[in-house]
């Protein structure tokens, strides 16, 4: 199966949300949407582990081609800003131990690609990718919504690269093509010594 598959994390110290978003003929497809909830958890080292578990066992139960995590930027409160870079650092360790590349999303960037606008409501971003994501359910928890939304701005700056990346090679070719040494000569003649 050759299928594009990412892997959406939206850390949290509490509850970390994640997306599996494929596409097939032309539609994206969320697969699974859901969190890993540590409620049941006090310590806090304990959920770190449990994080590290859990996204460990996701990516060998769905073998993602790729992974996308959102960066904690703001809080008031700096302990929860720890704990919650701590959450990250234990999924993104989760990620790279299986050989999956892992890309880092601020937030803004990520309603940004979505909404068009960084600023947008987490419910703005949500009608959004109802309108443009098969979901497995309609009815998702807002850490879930906020890994689907990390997963397909993923997913849209891959392709714009892919794009990027293959107009830039068509250019050079015909740059390489329709220019030669003899062509620069006759352009230039004044650059030229004997």
């Amino acid at each position: 199966m050759g299928d594009e598959i990412i892997l959406g994390i939206d850390p949290g110290s509490r509850n970390t949300g994640y997306a599996i978003l494929t596409e097939r003929d032309g539609k994206l497809i969320a697969l699974r949407c859901d969190v890993i909830s540590m409620a049941h958890l006090d310590d806090h080292s304990d959920r770190l582990q449990f994080i590290f578990e859990k996204v460990s066992a996701l990516i060998k139960s769905c073998s993602p081609t790729s992974c996308a995590i959102e960066t904690p930027v703001y809080g008031v409160d700096p302990l929860a800003m720890l704990k919650l870079g701590r959450a990250q650092a234990a999924a993104m360790l989760a990620i790279t131990n299986n050989g999956v590349s892992v890309t880092e999303y601020y937030p803004k960037k990520v309603k940004k690609s979505i909404t068009g606008n960084g600023n947008a409501s987490k419910k703005q971003v949500a009608f959004m990718l109802r309108k443009m994501v098969q979901l497995p359910d309609e009815t998702l928890s807002e850490d879930a919504t906020d890994a689907l939304a990390v997963a397909w701005c993923h997913h849209m700056k891959k392709n714009a690269i892919g794009n990027q990346t293959s107009d830039t090679a068509k250019k050079t070719h015909q740059n390489r093509s329709g220019s030669s040494w003899s062509e620069f000569v006759k352009k230039n003649p004044d650059r030229v010594r004997d």
